[in-house]
């Protein structure tokens, strides 16, 4: 089945030096999947196929004042090891969006996202409702996370999910291939950059 550029998004979820880059904060966690899928080569090839193709392109950053007054006074989970980190402060180099995947003129940015779920606290929804976009493209951080989370929104809220399993990335291969192999079939139509390029450009 052909994927419509016109009613189509690609979301990068997250792609900021703090988990892209050496030195970022969260990078060390990250760096052994990120090598093993070359999310960022293959993400890449995605966002320029995307553009040609006259699909939309969204930046889903998360920014957190520094302190961290947006969230629990006592996080736990994943968001702990945010704050522990000092990771994702507005501003800062960390935050930013890696400059191999840098938004250009026409893209557009989500901002507000301060959890995992990309549309719980930004008007994602809405951008795409009044758009037409009815098929979502996902990758970015955590495979199992902020992917994961934006992965079953999505699809409970009707749209045609397509996750790019090799532009995603988890804190340990275990836990990246247990969400591939087990929850992103049940809620979305698992592809490669490369699978989801030929059926947007066919």
């Amino acid at each position: 089945m052909a994927i419509d550029p016109a009613a189509t998004a690609v979301v990068l979820i997250e792609f900021q030096n703090d988990f892209t880059s050496e030195g970022g904060a969260l990078h060390g966690a990250v760096a052994e999947v990120m090598q093993a899928t070359k999310m960022l080569a293959n993400m890449r090839e995605v966002v320029d196929g995307a553009r040609a193709a006259g699909a939309t392109v969204m930046h889903a950053p998360i920014t957190f004042a520094e302190g961290y007054g947006e969230i629990s006074a006592h996080p736990y989970g994943i968001l702990k090891g945010v704050v522990d980190g000092q990771a994702f402060i507005k501003g800062s180099w960390g935050a930013a969006i890696v400059d191999e995947l840098a938004p250009m003129p026409g893209d557009i940015l989500i901002e507000g996202k301060r959890g995992l779920d990309t549309f719980a606290s930004t008007n994602l929804d809405f951008i795409l409702r009044s758009k037409g976009i009815s098929t979502l493209a996902l990758g970015g951080f955590l495979t199992n996370c902020c992917v994961e989370s934006t992965m079953r929104t999505g699809y409970e809220n009707g749209y045609q999910v397509v996750t790019l399993s090799d532009c995603v990335a988890a804190t340990s291969m275990a836990e990246h291939e247990n969400a591939l192999k087990y929850d992103y079939p049940m809620f979305s139509r698992p592809m490669t950059a490369g699978e989801f390029i030929a059926e947007l450009t066919s």
